[in-house]
């Protein structure tokens, strides 16, 4: 089995994940470069500028304390995907799933497979995540509206640790964006920068 033994203490990178199914894995371009970029002024991170692309189904992904999904469509994991994933987040990884809009039904199809005897669960609102370092009493924070409702925060756990996070009606990443790109308000841009801060802190330290 592959481990994440390899890493050091001082591992702190994160990766794009690339998946099949035709969703449109690199969407927000902007957005893990301006969080990374938060997080080294903020909370004292020391990840390179640029994320790494990594396919979901290669052994890539265990050089990465977190991975970061993103897209608004399709996604769709092989046998051999889904065993890859399910052996680095029990072995010490973290998955950000953010939906940018659309990935919903598809992802919670695909976690099955990952995952076939857990269903997804909502975090309540003082889990350590929206508190580790920067405070959040509300939750997840609404970024983007799009249906109308209310902003959640579902995760996967094993062994009581919490090893994906699948933030849902926030989407966070066109927060972090760059300013023009959703002519988000800086307050609203700073709340979706924070909330990822708390995420990269959570994922590198637990």
């Amino acid at each position: 089995m592959i481990s994440l033994t390899a890493f050091t203490a001082s591992a702190q990178d994160l990766a794009i994940v690339k998946y099949k199914g035709g969703g449109d894995w690199y969407s927000n371009p902007t957005a893990l470069p301006n969080l990374i970029e938060f997080c080294n002024d903020n909370i004292k991170t020391q990840m390179n500028e640029k994320p790494q692309v990594v396919e979901v189904g290669s052994v890539d992904i265990f050089q990465f304390p977190l991975l970061h999904m993103t897209g608004h469509g399709n996604i769709f994991l092989t046998d051999e995907d889904a065993e890859n994933l399910n052996k680095y987040l029990v072995s010490g990884g973290f998955l950000h799933i953010d939906d940018n809009y659309g990935m919903e039904p598809y992802i919670k199809k695909e976690l099955k497979k990952v995952f076939p005897n857990q269903e997804l669960i909502e975090l309540p609102k003082d889990h350590e995540i929206f508190n580790i370092a920067y405070k959040f009493p509300e939750g997840l924070p609404k970024i983007h509206e799009h249906d109308g409702k209310r902003p959640q925060a579902l995760g996967l756990f094993h062994e009581s640790r919490l090893v994906l996070l699948f933030t849902f009606e926030s989407d966070l990443g066109d927060g972090w964006e760059d300013p023009e790109v959703h002519n988000d308000p800086e307050d609203v841009r700073e709340k979706a920068l924070k909330m990822g801060a708390n995420i990269v802190k959570y994922a590198f330290e637990n």
